[in-house]
């Protein structure tokens, strides 16, 4: 029989990773899973109870919030809370950052930042969707959690990881050695080790993303999805286009069979809509970690400065080569623009 390692015994045997976290960063990896378990069997049970559909409420990026969201959000923040490993969660569904003062958690080290349910809009047709996390380390001391605890360049990550709730439930996540994607075994509960040391192709033959707005976009991108459609051989184009709507599922794919992935600044969001703190630094570290590339546009996403808790950025990620590429036009046609 083959060696079944689960989530569990995997971070125990990678503690030698993070040998200045003494365990806690262990345990905070392990209430991230726990938290999973949790929101994915009520995702599957999603159709047969009363937790689809419309909450009522408008979150602080100004969309409606689901009951499945609401409900996914209340189970991560409960997990690491009890944990004891965190002093505060920043997340997509609370106008500001949740403080954890609990008795267990006063010496807390860890921020967490999660998007509790990507993709929700699409909680109701059964497509795919997930959680995206990133964990840094607090950088003061006592008291209450202060703004540059967590408004961390995402080159400060110590963790990052996602959930997609799909045909398989898998966890995939890294510490900046590797990464390493974990699937759930509904049959024993636990996470399971089936992609160890995962790579993301160099290129890649998908693009993915929403041409419904190619009128918005900026011209380097409408240019760069005429380069994709390009007839030429040697390299492997036209490319096919791949969109999801769901960003874990869309990054998932590409992850594994190679290809980009591109939310532009549009001509209604000039800033890009996506987060900065909680959907693309930890996807960019993940993509990195991985071999390929995240990108702006002009610049890697890591080294963006974050000034505000949902600061929203354009994104350009996955295969090194492909996201070179788009940067290059989006380069070439601004300075043009410029002119």
């Amino acid at each position: 029989m083959n060696k079944v390692t689960t989530l569990g015994q995997f971070i125990i045997e990678r503690q030698s990773d993070f040998p200045y976290a003494k365990g806690e960063l262990s345990r905070l990896l392990r209430d991230i899973g726990i938290a999973a378990k949790i929101v994915n069997r009520e995702v599957n049970k999603a159709g047969l109870v009363d937790i689809l559909g419309e909450h009522g409420s408008i979150n602080i990026q100004g969309e409606t919030v689901k009951k499945l969201d609401v409900y996914a959000n209340e189970q991560f923040i409960a997990a690491l809370s009890a944990g004891g490993e965190t002093c505060a969660v920043a997340s997509e569904e609370n106008e500001e950052l949740v403080q954890i003062d609990t008795a267990v958690s006063k010496n807390a080290k860890y921020i967490v930042c999660v998007d509790p349910l990507d993709g929700s809009s699409n909680i109701d047709v059964n497509v795919a969707i997930g959680t995206i996390f990133s964990i840094y380390r607090r950088t003061s001391f006592g008291g209450t959690v202060e703004e540059k605890d967590y408004l961390q360049r995402g080159t400060e990550q110590v963790a990052a990881g996602y959930i997609i709730y799909g045909s398989s439930t898998m966890l995939v996540y890294t510490t900046g050695k590797g990464v390493n994607g974990f699937t759930l075994d509904p049959s024993i509960g636990e996470f399971c080790l089936s992609h160890p040391n995962m790579k993301c192709p160099k290129s890649g033959k998908i693009y993915s993303i929403n041409e419904g707005n190619y009128v918005h976009f900026p011209d380097g991108v409408k240019q760069f999805i005429k380069y994709c459609q390009v007839e030429d051989s040697a390299s492997s184009r036209p490319y096919s286009s791949r969109y999801i709507g769901s960003l874990v599922a869309d990054f998932h794919r590409n992850l594994l069979k190679g290809g980009i992935f591109v939310y532009p600044s549009t001509l209604k969001s000039p800033k890009g809509k996506l987060r900065l703190l909680y959907e693309c630094n930890p996807l960019a570290f993940i993509i990195e970690q991985a071999g390929g590339k995240a990108s702006d546009g002009f610049r890697r996403i890591l080294d963006v400065q974050p000034s505000s808790l949902h600061q929203r950025t354009p994104l350009f990620i996955g295969s090194a080569d492909m996201v070179t590429v788009a940067e290059e036009y989006m380069m070439r046609y601004s300075s043009v623009e410029a002119s």
